[in-house]
């Protein structure tokens, strides 16, 4: 896995950081690369803005905070509105479609949607929306083996929501396989030549 940076973001109450734990511990232990998260919010626990970042490698990441993204996932308007213009040129916007109103796109960034809150609702409770997200991330991107994100999403969820996760992670999954979008998606990230240099390099 080529160094990546990722955030996802929305309000408080959609999952944001658990989807971040989950793709970063399904990147560092189920598939033995490596991971940092950084996260921030409001002040209020609920429907305050709320964002987590990410690094990736298949190296050791010396330092743990994104520049210009890769990846954005937008669960809310506002998140759209303040992250999508940083996505470097020729990444991906992975948006709720029923909740963002697509406006100003870099150039050559491509967006995804999916109605992850519809879907989840269709599965029994709209809270695992961030569940459903990180299944559609994995279709799209392919950055990290399904079986590893499921994994992770097992590993992380409450005890005794595992069975509906896991649905809401291939309901979000088979969506984004069913959506061609992945198909119109170049074969790897574009990454700055000298980007992993700064952020990752070996163990010393």
């Amino acid at each position: 896995m080529a160094l990546t940076e990722l955030r996802v973001a929305g309000f408080g109450g959609q999952g944001v950081i658990l989807a971040g734990m989950i793709i970063g511990k399904a990147a560092s232990i189920f598939e033995n690369g490596y991971a940092t998260l950084t996260q921030s919010f409001g002040p209020e626990a609920r429907g305050s803005a709320c964002s987590a970042q990410l690094v990736l490698s298949d190296e050791p990441v010396l330092y743990p905070y994104i520049t210009q993204p890769h990846i954005l996932i937008a669960m809310s308007q506002d998140a759209y509105n303040k992250f999508a213009t940083d996505v470097r040129p020729g990444g991906i916007v992975l948006i709720e479609e029923e909740l963002v109103r697509v406006s100003e796109i870099p150039p050559g960034v491509k967006i995804c949607g999916i109605p992850a809150t519809r879907l989840a609702e269709q599965i029994g409770k709209r809270l695992v929306l961030n569940i459903v997200m990180v299944g559609f991330f994995g279709a799209v991107t392919k950055l990290i083996d399904r079986e590893a994100l499921r994994k992770a999403v097992a590993d992380s969820v409450p005890p005794g929501t595992t069975e509906m996760n896991l649905q809401a992670f291939d309901r979000g999954y088979e969506y984004g396989l069913e959506s061609r979008c992945a198909e119109q998606l170049p074969e790897s990230l574009p990454v700055e030549r000298g980007l992993e240099g700064q952020f990752a390099g070996s163990e010393s």
